[in-house]
């Protein structure tokens, strides 16, 4: 074989062995590296045992020489400083014009960051948001990539050869935009996941303690909704999950402690929309949830303090079982809305190019969030790219009409059931929120008039012409 690799990943934690074994199968030939360098020789003498073409080194130096130019160096290494730590120690073995790559779950602003430094260097960066999980990795990822442009080019037979295809044929990897925005999309897309997550688990919560079902009648309801309009791979996983027995027996899920873990993303996504004034609402409350889920022993103490009203099921089982799944489509629609709102107003104030049909088809198949309908989101951004709002869209608006009758009963459901569905209530409360021409904010308005001479505007006056009142003279 040609001694120079295509290209060269730096970590061989689970993510990184598995990408590196899937561009080897596409044919690639792969240097590899790890700060433990012991792993590099298990890895060669496990996995990766007789691919000739996957060539191990035990240094950045080592791994630099066996590259082709131009170099591409990707990193698949925990997210923050070590990113920055290994890009400075690769530095000194990269020329003009090669590349260094971050396939780590890394912030947005810490990739616009690394594309400017680098540029200045003459290094081409790209930030390329991964997701799929290890299964992903090793057999077809959806894949976002951003940075600098010229970057594109040199990566893209790579990145399209080892991404997941839809049934079309098509590579679920685009470039997404410069700098930072195939992280952000990135971002976005684990945002709408923690939401994904949130709405199923409080449907499972409603079909357990208000309607009484047991975890195979659970398994069996998420069995069927899996070929509704909710097929998506969140569905498809839970109806296993409930399926799925302990040793002795029972369901392994209802012995799992209920204290959901997190990242960061989910809180990135919640904190950016709070500085872009998007009102992100359904995904900042199931960021909320996981918070309260952590507060183990607080909860177990309110429970023998607080007191809540007696469950009874106030409707036919089987009646109360469908609102619940088109109240978690309705839900799941707004999730997806605020994702994308969120993304339109990124795209103005980080000045990106996004096409948002597009990176409905790279979350399409491979990633976390797959569903049928990402489908409609692509047709809806086709039919217009203008497209203000995913709700102004028939198809969505459609459901939305279709579902609501059913999405009020389960929220009505909940909250006298004293069951907590923070999510889906979000959503219904966003929708109701969003659909009104006028709200309450006029009283706000006069407020903060009244104690801060902030102004208000008149309905019947131009807009742009502010107004105070002295609220004390009568």
């Amino acid at each position: 074989m040609d001694n120079k690799c295509d290209i060269g990943v730096i970590g061989l934690a689970v993510m990184g062995r598995n990408l590196i074994l899937n561009m080897n199968d596409k044919g690639k030939s792969v240097a590899v590296y790890n700060r433990t360098v012991s792993k590099v020789d298990d890895f060669l003498k496990g996995d990766a045992a007789g691919r000739g073409t996957i060539v191990g080194t035990h240094s950045l130096k080592e791994l630099c020489a066996k590259l082709k130019r131009p170099r591409k160096v990707m990193l698949m290494v925990k997210a923050g400083t070590a990113v920055d730590e290994f890009i400075e120690h690769a530095l000194p073995f990269l020329e003009e014009g090669d590349c260094i790559i971050d396939g780590g779950n890394s912030f947005f602003k810490d990739s616009i960051r690394r594309t400017d430094y680098l540029t200045k260097k003459g290094i081409l960066f790209c930030g390329a948001g991964i997701s799929g999980g290890e299964e992903g990795a090793r057999h077809g990822p959806s894949i976002m990539p951003g940075g600098n442009p010229e970057v594109w080019p040199l990566l893209k037979d790579i990145f399209q050869s080892v991404s997941a295809k839809t049934i079309s044929g098509e590579p679920c990897c685009d470039w997404v935009g410069t700098d930072g925005a195939g992280h952000y999309v990135k971002m976005i897309h684990n945002g709408i996941e923690y939401g994904d997550m949130q709405l199923i688990s409080e449907a499972y919560s409603l079909l357990k303690d208000v309607i009484g079902m047991d975890y195979t009648e659970i398994a069996e309801t998420f069995k069927q909704w899996n070929k509704t309009e909710l097929d998506s791979y969140l569905i498809e996983i839970t109806a296993k999950i409930f399926y799925f027995k302990d040793d002795d027996g029972e369901p392994l899920v209802k012995k799992i402690l209920d204290r959901a873990g997190q990242k960061g993303t989910g809180v990135w996504t919640s904190v950016n929309s709070l500085e872009l004034g998007v009102p992100v609402t359904l995904i900042t409350e199931a960021v909320y949830a996981r918070a309260l889920s952590a507060r183990l022993d607080e909860r177990a103490a309110a429970s023998l303090i607080l007191k809540g009203p007696e469950i009874s099921l106030t409707h036919d089982k089987w009646q109360m079982a469908e609102d619940i799944r088109k109240g978690l489509l309705a839900s799941k629609i707004i999730s997806y809305a605020q994702g994308f709102m969120l993304m339109k107003e990124a795209a103005k104030e980080y000045s990106w190019n996004l096409d948002f049909g597009n990176i409905a088809s790279l979350w399409r198949e491979g990633c976390i969030i797959r569903s049928v309908f990402l489908d409609n989101i692509k047709s809806a951004f086709k039919k217009n790219s203008d497209l203000q709002n995913l709700l102004f869209d028939d198809y969505f608006s459609g459901i939305l009409a279709d579902c609501q009758e059913s999405w009020r009963r389960v929220a009505c459901s909940a909250v006298t059931s004293g069951i907590a569905a923070p999510a889906l209530c979000a959503a219904l409360s966003f929708y109701d929120g969003y659909r009104r021409a006028a709200s309450p904010a006029n009283l706000l308005q006069a407020q903060r008039d009244y104690f801060g001479a902030h102004t208000y505007e008149r309905v019947d006056k131009p807009r742009g012409e502010f107004f105070n009142t002295d609220w004390t003279r009568n």
